[in-house]
Order: structure tokens, then sequence, then C-alpha cells
């Protein structure tokens, strides 16, 4: 059994920022591998289903980024896991804008999300880094993050979301390196 988080603000007001890409990369993948019903657990939304016959648990903490440790903590708690089947999805600044990269165990380069998961659990845990860019400047980083993407990049983001969940086979099953050549592959 595996537990995948995706990093996001609750709120319809926060649904298309760019710090919400986590949250929309676990809800494709809940569409496409037709994942069980939404349940309120963990003071988040759960839903459980099977990709590449593994057991995964998706959750979205109703929390805001500086609480999401405690609801990921409580979940693997619950599932006796251990950070070793804990994979968060989450939106990365320095990354290029829908690049997609697989890392396990780092820092939490000001990622709140990541510094209250790692305050609770540790550092060691998979991190799925989706590309958001850097807006240029670090007095403009806040406004970005928590800004919408813009129409123009609507269909790169759908394309990038798919591509992620119909990839996510070779997550499940521990195959980071395939997942990101794949990723790669994409047009």
């Amino acid at each position: 059994m595996q537990l995948w988080v995706g990093l996001g603000n609750p709120g319809p007001q926060y649904a298309m920022q760019r710090h919400n890409v986590g949250f929309m990369a676990v809800d494709v993948i809940a569409e496409m591998h037709e994942f069980g019903p939404v349940q309120k657990k963990f003071s988040g939304w759960v839903q459980d289903g099977r990709i590449a016959g593994e057991r995964i648990i998706l959750l979205k903490p109703a929390t805001f980024m500086n609480e999401i440790g405690r609801s990921v903590g409580e979940a693997l708690r619950f599932y006796k896991l251990g950070t070793d089947a804990l994979t968060v999805f989450h939106d990365e600044l320095d990354l290029a804008p829908f690049k997609v990269k697989v890392k396990t165990g780092g820092g939490t380069a000001g990622h709140n999300g990541l510094r209250s998961i790692d305050q609770h659990l540790g550092p060691d845990f998979r991190r799925v880094r989706i590309g958001i860019g850097h807006p240029g400047h670090k007095d403009r980083v806040t406004t970005y993050v928590l800004g919408n993407y813009a129409k123009a990049e609507q269909d790169m983001l759908i394309g990038m979301l798919g591509a992620i969940a119909s990839q996510a086979d070779w997550l499940a099953k521990g195959d980071d390196a395939r997942f990101m050549s794949e990723m790669a592959l994409r047009p």
C-alpha cells in the first residue's frame, strides 16, 4: 500500500493556482484510474484505488500548507506506513513550467507544505516535483505561486497532468527513472 499526497490549499478560490498543482495531479490520477468515492478522513479528502496492481490511497489535506504534515502523519499512522510508502506531488519553482522530476529526500526550498511534512515526518519521502518556473525575482514569488495559471497555459497544464496520470503505473511500481523518462518524451 502507498499513500500519494497532493499539496494545495482548500477552497474553490485556490483551485487554479500554481500552488495547487499537486491537488490537480491527484484529482486527474483518481479520475483516470477510476478511484473510489471521496471520503473525509485525516483532516482531508481520501480516495482509494489501484494502479499497476498496487493499492494507492490518495490524500488531499484540507488544512492549509503550513499544517499539511499533521494530515499526512495521521494517514501514515492509521495505515501503519513509513515514509518509504509516501509520495508527495507539489509545485516546484526551481523547475521550468510543466517539467516533472522525481526525487527522494532533500530540502524544502521554502515550500511551506514540504516544510510541514518534514517537521512531522522527516525529509525522507518521495517527491514528484511539478515545475511552475520562477517569476525572476524573489519579491514576486508569493504573488506568482498564488496566481492562477494563465489561459494560454491551460492546454500545456492539461497535457502534463494527463501524462502524470497515464504514467503513474511507473510510480506505483517504484520505477522513478522510467516515469521521468516517459514524462520527458511527451510532446
